[in-house]
């Protein structure tokens, strides 16, 4: 599928392995016959609509990460060193997109199970409506607790979302967003509750409740799982 939009990717690969117990970052360890990192890359990496990826790396990996790359020969990817937080490490890679750069998708490098599909239909729905958050209706009753676990709401179950990731933006939209959030010291959940923050809407895309990010041990027990 050929479009005249230029679509980047951030892949956010700066996390650690504290609450997988690993003994380094998650990104690294392996799924199948691969790192769950490389499994990320190439769902966007073979995607015939996204132009260029964007790696937010740990210093401390980046020897690991250029063997990845150059194991699984993915060329051209631009590494930049992750901030202290989620959000500094996407402003960073934000700065050094060329501003011939139309749409930005966000991911999460734990996120090895995202589908062509979901990718395609990110960019096309951002196209239109210039923001969009993948997600999943949830399963479960949501309870709103207070700081002492005393329940203050149930919300309507129908209207209730888990977001995932990829985050789709216009790029003019969510460096503005970035930029505000840092002038303001203002930390979002996500990149979309940024955008909302300043008076944006952002639309909700169906994911897949495959589409699950590996963040515990129990969840890469999951995920070898499948790919076994």
């Amino acid at each position: 599928m050929k479009t005249n939009i230029n679509a980047d990717v951030i892949i956010l690969a700066a996390g650690s392995g504290k609450r997988m117990m690993a003994d380094k970052n998650k990104i690294l360890l392996d799924l199948g016959d691969r790192p769950i990192i490389a499994h990320t890359i190439a769902r966007f990496y073979n995607h015939p609509m996204v132009r260029k990826i964007i790696l937010a790396i740990r210093e401390e990996d980046e020897d690991q990460i250029d063997s990845i790359i150059a194991t699984y020969g993915f060329n051209d990817i631009v590494k930049v060193v992750g901030g202290a937080e989620r959000q500094d490490s996407i402003y960073n890679c934000i700065e050094i997109l060329s501003d011939d750069t139309h749409i930005l998708l966000i991911h999460d490098g734990a996120r090895p199970f995202v589908d062509e599909d979901i990718i395609t239909r990110s960019i096309l729905e951002t196209i239109e409506c210039g923001a969009t958050c993948v997600g999943v209706p949830s399963k479960d009753t949501v309870k709103i607790v207070d700081q002492e676990g005393l329940v203050i709401d149930t919300p309507d179950r129908s209207q209730v979302w888990c977001a995932q990731t990829p985050q789709c933006f216009r790029l003019d939209l969510i460096r503005e967003a970035h930029i505000k959030a840092r002038q303001e010291a203002f930390l979002g959940t996500d990149d979309a509750s940024l955008v909302e923050r300043y008076g944006y809407k952002v639309k909700m895309i169906m994911g897949s409740y495959m589409n699950n990010k590996i963040t515990t041990p129990e969840d890469i027990r999951q995920a070898r799982y499948i790919f076994d």
